[in-house]
């Protein structure tokens, strides 16, 4: 039975496996301890919540989420950013990434935030299905920039 868990960490090395996995979806090459050392700061340091997917103790997925506010909003107040999700692909179809954005969505609930937001790369269409499918709108009114140092 798949479990859905706020990550500690103690969670490091069951997540930077996945962590690793997700980057390299986005290009960027293997490397295991810069995954383990990332997740463990953000987690020492509380500077994002993560949701851990597990059955029988194998790691099957993750959410992580940083906070942010909106000042924009009709009652200006937190919002999550759901910045990483991904599933092992031995995992995918048995509806692991819908529990995971469940459980995103109850976390922006609970510390009553007025949503979340994300971004995907254009061509991943599954996760753009799952986004929407989840309720989520993509906005076609504003432009998104970055500067990257």
């Amino acid at each position: 039975m798949t479990t859905i868990r706020s990550a500690a960490l103690a969670d490091v090395n069951l997540l930077a496996p996945l962590f690793d996995a997700y980057r390299q979806f986005y290009e960027r090459p293997p490397d295991l301890e810069l995954s383990r050392a990332f997740l463990a700061d953000r987690l020492r340091n509380g500077e994002s919540v993560i949701f851990l997917a597990e059955e029988d103790g194998a790691g099957l997925g993750f959410v992580q989420l940083y906070p942010l506010f909106s000042s924009t909003a009709p009652r200006p107040r937190r919002l999550w950013l759901l910045n990483d999700l991904f599933v092992a692909p031995a995992a995918r179809g048995r509806g692991v990434g819908r529990e995971l954005m469940s459980r995103a969505r109850q976390l922006a609930e609970d510390t009553g935030s007025c949503g979340l937001e994300l971004a995907t790369a254009r061509t991943n269409v599954t996760a753009q299905a799952l986004y929407e499918s989840a309720g989520y709108h993509r906005d076609d009114d504003f432009f998104r920039y970055e500067l990257m140092l």
